[in-house]
């Protein structure tokens, strides 16, 4: 197969040229105007813009257990109508959560023939496991997440200082990952808990320094340890500084943020709208900018989802037993995009953010990028076009979701996997998908039907 475009995105720039796709692997990205090897299929998109399938490695699918929350199937097709070709589930909302080799292989189980894309799943470090942690990565997990203050499902504790010490070490031992979802317990309790419908009165119940300190002591024990470690959901611009110090020290460090902060801001959110609550939460316009800024120095690494739904009953109009978590895999790419093109971004940083680094972030060496040798993972993008969001024409299982009447630019309008056309302008193919195991080695891509 080949594919032409005007607009490749390619780690070199973006260029006129047509992409060569032999066995589901780009074997030679070349000149435009090349000729089309005799008995190849053309797919010529024109001046639509291709770029490789994004990774999202930060979504919750809530299977088994909670699949009435979203599932699998749903959510890998609102992955590919979103241009996302390749996600890492998280461990926990699932019941049981991953964190034994066999609830891993239950997960496994929940997901087979049933995903439209690319899959891999974390496992969670919990205060029953953290001294058990080796055989879940050799069972091909791609990194362990880790929660400082309460997760708000009773099945998923959080780790005292204590604990998440022993977990390091342990990770560490074997050249893991650490994944955290950092807030410090014990200064959200000193803050300020009034409930009810005001989203100033939620703000302020999860302040910045709340997250700024639980970032200082997992950056603190990455030191101590050698860990690897990943912040997850980055939403508080004070912490960057903290963040640029320590990869100047050489501490292992990366960052996400996510759409919801650079897209969306304290000061637009609506009293009642809980669809808009997450942990940590969206803060103001003043310290999203800051974000952006950190994105573009380098500072914060990627942009993912966090994608975690929930029934519409669960988002109640008092934020404080709301359930906490963005609706948005199937739009963020043209959210993003949207806002970093009025800032003067172009594709290749969107590019660089939600499939590169991810990638490089999960150790998915054959994804991430237009190249050879790279899998055919490919996104018909028309940059130009725009759309009104309408929670109910989306694919995600349930019609909740913060960018709801939201008008956004970026279009999708084909996607691959692995050189194999997966959705075509609101259809799909039956499911594609393989389930991803993480390998130390050369060999971390191993896949099974």
């Amino acid at each position: 197969m080949v594919v032409r475009s005007t607009r490749v995105v390619t780690p070199e720039g973006i260029r006129a040229a047509q992409v060569r796709v032999r066995g589901g692997v780009i074997t030679e990205v070349l000149a435009h105007d090349a000729p089309v090897p005799p008995g190849a299929f053309l797919e010529d998109i024109g001046d639509l813009a291709l770029l490789p399938g994004l990774v999202d490695t930060h979504v919750h699918v809530n299977d088994p257990g909670r699949a009435h929350w979203e599932g699998f199937r749903s959510a890998t097709r609102a992955a590919a109508a979103g241009g996302v070709t390749t996600l890492i589930d998280m461990p926990l909302n699932s019941l049981p959560p991953t964190t034994t080799p066999h609830h891993l292989e239950i997960k496994r189980e929940a997901a087979r023939g049933r995903v439209h894309v690319d899959v891999g799943f974390w496992g969670g470090a919990v205060p029953d496991n953290t001294g058990r942690l080796r055989p879940l990565h050799e069972a091909g997990v791609f990194g362990f997440k880790a929660f400082l203050s309460p997760s708000g499902v009773e099945e998923f504790p959080e780790l005292d200082r204590g604990r998440l010490a022993h977990a390091m070490a342990a990770i560490a031992a074997f050249d893991g990952l650490l994944i955290v979802h950092a807030e410090d317990p014990h200064r959200l309790a000193e803050a300020p808990q009034r409930g009810g419908p005001r989203y100033a009165d939620f703000l302020a119940s999860r302040p910045r320094h709340a997250e700024d300190g639980a970032i200082a002591q997992v950056l603190e024990l990455a030191r101590e340890t050698g860990a690897r470690v990943h912040i997850l959901h980055l939403s508080s611009s004070d912490a960057l500084p903290l963040i640029a110090a320590a990869r100047a020290d050489g501490v292992p460090v990366t960052v996400e943020t996510c759409p919801h902060y650079l897209t969306l801001a304290a000061e637009e959110v609506p009293d009642g709208a809980s669809e808009f609550k997450c942990c940590p939460p969206i803060r103001e316009a003043a310290n999203q900018d800051l974000l952006w800024k950190g994105l573009a120095d380098g500072t914060v690494d990627c942009v993912v989802t966090d994608h975690s739904p929930s029934t519409a009953d669960l988002k109640t109009a008092d934020f404080a037993t709301a359930w906490g978590g963005i609706s948005g895999l199937q739009l963020s790419l043209s959210a993003v995009w949207t806002e970093a093109r009025r800032r003067g971004h172009g594709l290749g940083d969107v590019v660089r953010w939600m499939s590169a680094h991810t990638a490089a972030l999960a150790g998915l060496d054959r994804k991430g990028a237009v190249a050879a040798g790279r899998d055919a993972d490919l996104v018909a993008l028309d940059p130009d076009a725009s759309f009104t969001v309408d929670p109910a024409g989306l694919q995600h299982r349930n019609p909740v979701t913060a960018y709801a009447g939201r008008t956004l630019q970026g279009v999708v309008r084909a996607t691959w996997l692995r050189g194999r056309r997966i959705y075509l302008d609101g259809t799909f193919t039956e499911p594609a998908g393989r389930l991803l195991r993480h390998r130390p080695t050369a060999e971390r891509q191993d896949t099974s039907p």
